[in-house]
């Protein structure tokens, strides 16, 4: 299976400008979008090998970005 990242325009494309609109008006949203990708990308490297961990905290971290994909995707709809 190919690495691939999972940016939330990526993951929700059919709410692109609503995302873009929401990350600059929407603190919140801003802060949990900027740690969802920071996730998002040490999940990343975890999985290419640049960054050696656990198993177990590689699954931590893959359930911590769903939640907050989840939020992100809650917080779009409401707002769309």
């Amino acid at each position: 299976m190919p690495l691939t990242h999972h940016p939330l325009t990526k993951e929700f494309p059919e709410y692109k400008e609503q995302i873009h609109a929401l990350k600059s008006s929407n603190n919140y949203f801003h802060h949990l979008m900027e740690r969802y990708e920071a996730i998002d990308k040490q999940i990343y490297r975890i999985q290419s090998g640049e960054e050696p961990t656990s198993d177990d905290y590689v699954n931590r971290l893959g359930k911590e970005r769903l939640s907050m994909k989840d939020e992100l995707r809650d917080i779009v709809i409401q707002n769309s």
